[in-house]
């Protein structure tokens, strides 16, 4: 039988009404703000604190993963089924996906196989608006800045050599990542040079995931940290008055999104900022709101559990004082040979050898999650190239540290595939769950929470710091950010920043090349190595394979 696609999949389901999902999370159909039959926003009214100490937070994060991803996303949507299947109450809340890696390799970010959301195409796509929201509200303020360089009306006096503000545009264009703006007469503004990030790299993504309600957020876009003036006063965008106009761009687009799964389950997708330069979560609102809502709530983490794991439970979680019962780290057979030594062409080719010394990179992480003092279940996502010789390994191997090993099939089976991996999680959840600690207080130096970050989480015997990252922690210093947490931007490849160092590599230092702020996300991000904000698309884009039909039906989405 022909195997079917994800988008077929999706397209085949008989959806039900929106309404019919809120109702069974006790939402009234007057509280929905409705976009369509099958997508809604919530308010924010719906957020119960008392509720969110009740309820079951799990996160599920993975291994260091090969290009392609290890199916995070698809694993939290399955497990969501599988719950349900065994008459726990649960909701998945994930992230949005950004159109770069949409037409670019990666695909989408709806799950695939019997483990989606949807209406999968609207979730890839355009959605409910609020990458758009987003990137208007970033580029709303480059224009304030521009326009007051060469204002003579309130001219801050800024100094255009300093501005550290960009541009974003949602779509992969390394075309854009240097450009240089203003030319053509003092019509059309001060020459200087400037250039583009992804919308999600935005630190208004940032902070719309950081944020807890209206107010904070104002404050936040304020707290946007612009450059200095010429006697090197620094600026914030509030000197431009800029907060109450991003925030009214932002009204609709901070309120979560109510969508569902394939098995009708309800779903939350809200704010998608990447996490091998940004934070990787979606937003404390959407997570909150999934707690207020249902006993149990699954999230997800971007690339492996040392990147969007880390900032989930270092930034996220004490910035909103969540508790996650749970970690599900997510394994694959294909992921874990790349580690022992597999090219490319050898992921799918079965090879206990490689198995085996590969498996050292899911030790690391299991270690680091047991460093939060937090359980971990480890999920073998399951492909048709895997060998019971192989998968029987991975479960024995787990089982000498403690630790559960379940074979997840929510891709081929949906919840009746993920049910024994919904068990396991109750069990740690019910039997086995601790009060969750991070791995270092906000108040600590900030060159020591980088270097805790580099040492506990990474395994680096130290930390060398560029001039410029150096200049860089004088001046967070000078302008009070030190309390602020740390979000690592690194290869998602490695442990360490040199991205062929596969498995669990030692004896390796990392290099902090220059540190960034984000005041508004009240972070900052060291930047080990070269990495980009810009993407850039592949040689064969996803885009050239896709089409849409004289009836709008869309084909080859992922």
């Amino acid at each position: 039988m022909e195997t079917q696609t994800d988008i077929e999949i999706a397209q085949k389901t008989v959806l039900n009404h929106i309404k019919n999902i809120a109702s069974r999370l006790g939402i009234d159909e007057d509280d929905l703000e409705m976009y369509g039959k099958y997508k809604a926003k919530l308010p924010l009214s719906l957020i119960d604190e008392e509720a969110i100490k009740r309820n079951n937070l799990v996160l599920v994060t993975a291994l260091t993963p090969t290009p392609a991803g290890e199916g995070k996303t698809t694993v939290s949507i399955g497990l969501v089924e599988g719950l349900n299947k065994i008459e726990k109450q649960a909701t998945v809340v994930l992230r949005e996906p950004s159109l770069g890696p949409v037409f670019g390799i990666k695909g989408g970010a709806a799950g695939g196989g019997y483990s989606q959301v949807v209406p999968m195409e609207d979730i890839n796509l355009h959605f409910t608006g609020d990458f758009n929201a987003v990137e208007k509200a970033n580029n709303l303020l480059s224009a304030l800045i521009d326009n007051n360089l060469q204002s003579s009306v309130g001219n801050l006096n800024i100094d255009a050599r300093t501005v550290l503000w960009k541009r974003v545009i949602d779509m992969n264009d390394r075309a854009l990542r240097d450009i240089t703006i203003g030319l053509g007469g003092t019509a059309n503004g001060i020459p200087r040079q400037d250039g583009f990030n992804i919308t999600p790299a935005s630190e208004v993504m940032a902070i719309l995931c950081m944020t807890t309600n209206f107010e904070d957020l104002k404050k936040r876009l304020g707290g946007i940290f612009i450059g200095f003036t010429f006697d090197k006063k620094p600026i914030f965008a509030r000197d431009l008055n800029a907060e109450n106009a991003m925030a009214i761009l932002l009204k609709d687009a901070i309120k979560p999104n109510l969508v569902q799964t394939l098995e009708k389950n309800p779903a939350i997708i809200h704010g998608g900022p990447f996490a091998n330069i940004a934070q990787g979560t979606n937003t404390i609102i959407a997570t909150k709101m999934g707690l207020s809502l249902s006993n149990y709530v699954v999230t997800e983490a971007g690339f492996g559990a040392d990147l969007g794991a880390e900032k989930f439970l270092n930034i996220k979680c004490v910035a909103a004082n969540l508790n996650p019962k749970c970690v599900v780290l997510v394994a694959t057979i294909r992921a874990l040979r790349h580690h022992g030594g597999a090219n490319t062409e050898e992921y799918n080719t079965p090879n206990l050898d490689f198995v085996t010394k590969g498996f050292v990179n899911l030790e690391k992480h299991i270690e680091n999650i047991r460093k939060f003092n937090i359980e971990p279940v480890v999920a073998i996502n399951s492909f048709v190239s895997d060998t019971d010789a192989e998968v029987n390994l991975v479960i024995k191997k787990c089982a000498e540290l403690g630790v559960k090993a379940v074979v997840s099939e929510g891709w081929k089976n949906g919840g009746e595939g993920t049910k024994n991996l919904a068990k396991a999680v109750v069990d740690v959840v019910e039997n086995k769950a601790t009060q969750f600690k991070p791995l270092y207080n906000w108040k600590s130096p900030m060159q020591e929470k980088i270097e805790t970050i580099a040492h506990e989480i990474y395994g680096a015997d130290g930390v060398d710091f560029d001039k410029k990252a150096q200049l860089n922690l004088k001046r967070i210093e000078r302008l009070g950010f030190n309390d602020f947490a740390v979000c690592m931007a690194k290869t998602q490849k490695s442990f360490s920043d040199v991205a062929s160092l596969i498995g669990r590599p030692k004896g390796f230092r990392v290099t902090v090349r220059e540190i960034e702020i984000a005041a508004g996300a009240q972070f900052v991000i060291p930047i080990l190595g070269k990495m980009m904000r810009m993407p850039g698309l592949p040689p064969v884009p996803a885009s050239t394979n896709m089409k849409i039909d004289k009836n709008g039906i869309i084909s080859g989405l992922s």
